[in-house]
């Protein structure tokens, strides 16, 4: 038996500031062992602050509410900084987690989130407000909340991107005329030596 959640949030004090926590999947797992069988209870949870902060995280217990609060827990230890432009993401990524794939698009302010119920809780949570999305192959939430994850993890600035890219052409061009110096520099001590022993060579009077 499964239940979904989307809709289910409610909001917890961080330390710094307060963060929403999404249930976006239970599920119960059903295992047989000796003397019957034991139930258990998977959690699928998503937190964020709505500023470019999130995290999932799953949690199984005995019981429902128990579940949820370890994964919760989990989901705060994975938070991590994405990188935002304005109220969408910098650029298209496509992720691929499972046999899940998820194809996000920037959008124009206005738009909206369009999203399925497990990319919608990340994105939301993650303060994204218009985004367009596309979740294929897999429909298990639990791989289309990660392929969603690592996709918004993967975001770039691209005007960062630009100046790594420019510094790091500018190191190796340092790089490049430190080896030449020291070349030509290694070439000159040698081209000295040269000369010198030409010159003892030449007033040598036992030649």
């Amino acid at each position: 038996m499964t239940n979904n959640f989307d809709r289910n949030q409610q909001q917890v004090e961080g330390e710094d500031a307060p963060f929403v926590e999404r249930v976006v999947r239970i599920s119960r797992v059903a295992k047989v062992v000796k003397g019957g069988r034991h139930l258990s209870f998977n959690a699928v949870v998503v937190v964020g602050d709505g500023e470019g902060h999130v995290g999932i995280g799953m949690g199984k217990a005995d019981a429902v509410p128990d579940a949820v609060r370890k994964g919760a827990a989990n989901a705060r230890k994975n938070i991590v900084q994405i990188t935002l432009k304005g109220t969408t993401i910098p650029h298209e990524v496509l992720t691929k987690y499972g046999g899940a794939l998820v194809m996000m698009k920037p959008a124009s302010p206005g738009t909206g989130v369009i999203a399925g119920g497990a990319v919608r809780a990340v994105v939301e949570l993650a303060g994204v407000r218009d985004i367009l999305t596309k979740a294929r192959r897999s429909t298990n939430p639990v791989n289309v909340v990660k392929a969603t994850f690592e996709g918004l993890k993967s975001l770039r600035d691209p005007g960062e991107e630009i100046r790594k890219r420019e510094a790091l052409v500018e190191s190796m061009a340092e790089r490049a005329r430190n080896q030449a110096e020291r070349r030509a520099a290694r070439q000159a001590r040698q081209a000295a030596a040269q000369v010198q022993a030409a010159q003892a060579q030449a007033t040598d009077p036992t030649e």
